[in-house]
């Protein structure tokens, strides 16, 4: 039986994991995230493959760091067969790298070489990409360079946001990593270099990028509203105080208001000029302080006061 070690830390990770179990791979350990403090309760949180490891009854390790570390050292005297990572958020020291017989693989979510790095789905929707995918690759020690192993695309949808397509990924991520390994663990699996020409990046989104600039067009900031939710949530300036945007919609109307004006409100919504002449509906928002209102709960409680003609910045 192939011996594996696993390394992941979010909800992309854990049907990948779920899978090898189910799959009949001995998982000798599970190395994850530290657990972090979440929320404004600032409650300690265990990542979600902790949970899942503990489920399946597997030895979870957390290193702050990985290399150099205690947990490094019982990795490397299990002598696994096989390193496996999805999203794990750290660097693997050579020295581990090449431990394994087969080495170290990664499942990426994104079309190698585009968009290495922390953020892959993120940045895909928030420029506008029509599709996306997951990447199997041998593991170096630079960030996302190893050769590809397989390759699949899967199309973003106008609704999709990065919540629904890391379930849509991680659920193929796993199909891919199931059918490829018994012919890769053979050893007579095609491996592909990744074209430098064609490389980008993606690395974890600042504070900065989370806010809107309304000069971009209603469809661009459509695109930010979805490619920073469910985390971490694009947001404006209204009078002063931070509001986030959860939920937007792309008009065909057009505009000559300066962009970020507030151009019209009804009952469940209201309309912002945007860049270009063009205006973007308001579903969704969450003003400092408060939970997620649907924008219709907004004006007629802390909103009521909106009124066309007022900024956002």
């Amino acid at each position: 039986m192939t011996k594996i070690v696993f390394m992941g830390t979010p909800d992309f990770s854990v049907p990948i994991l779920d899978g090898l179990v189910e799959a009949g791979y001995d998982v000798l350990r599970v190395v994850t995230q530290p657990d972090r403090p979440v929320g404004r309760k600032r409650v300690l949180t265990p990542p979600p493959v902790k949970a899942a490891a503990l489920k399946h009854n597997i030895k979870v390790l957390q290193p702050e760091k990985i290399s150099g570390s205690d947990e490094m050292t019982e990795i490397m005297a299990l002598q696994p067969d096989l390193i496996v990572t999805a999203a794990f958020g750290q660097f693997l020291p050579t020295a581990l790298l090449e431990v394994p017989k087969f080495g170290a693989i990664n499942v990426h979510a994104s079309l190698l070489p585009k968009y290495r790095g922390g953020a892959p789905v993120h940045y895909s929707i928030i420029n506008g990409d029509d599709k996306t995918g997951v990447t199997i690759m041998r593991m170096v020690k630079k960030m996302d360079a190893g050769d590809i192993l397989t390759q699949e695309s899967l199309p973003i949808e106008k609704t999709d946001d990065v919540g629904s397509m890391f379930d849509k990924l991680s659920y193929l991520g796993k199909e891919m990593l199931l059918t490829m390994l018994p012919e890769f663990l053979e050893g007579n699996f095609k491996e592909t270099p990744q074209e430098e020409s064609l490389v980008t990046y993606s690395p974890n989104i600042t504070r900065e990028e989370e806010q809107v600039d309304w000069n971009k067009t209603s469809q661009l900031i459509d695109c930010q509203v979805r490619g920073m939710r469910p985390w971490p949530v694009a947001y404006t300036m209204y009078q002063d105080k931070r509001m986030k945007l959860w939920d937007a919609t792309p008009l065909e109307e057009t505009t000559t208001e300066k962009a970020g004006t507030i151009i019209q409100i009804n009952k469940k919504n209201f309309w912002v000029a945007c860049g270009e002449g063009t205006v973007l509906q308001i579903n969704d928002l969450q003003p400092a302080g408060k939970g997620r209102l649907k924008a219709t709960e907004y004006l007629n409680g802390v909103g009521r006061e909106m009124e066309v003609g007022n900024y956002f910045e």
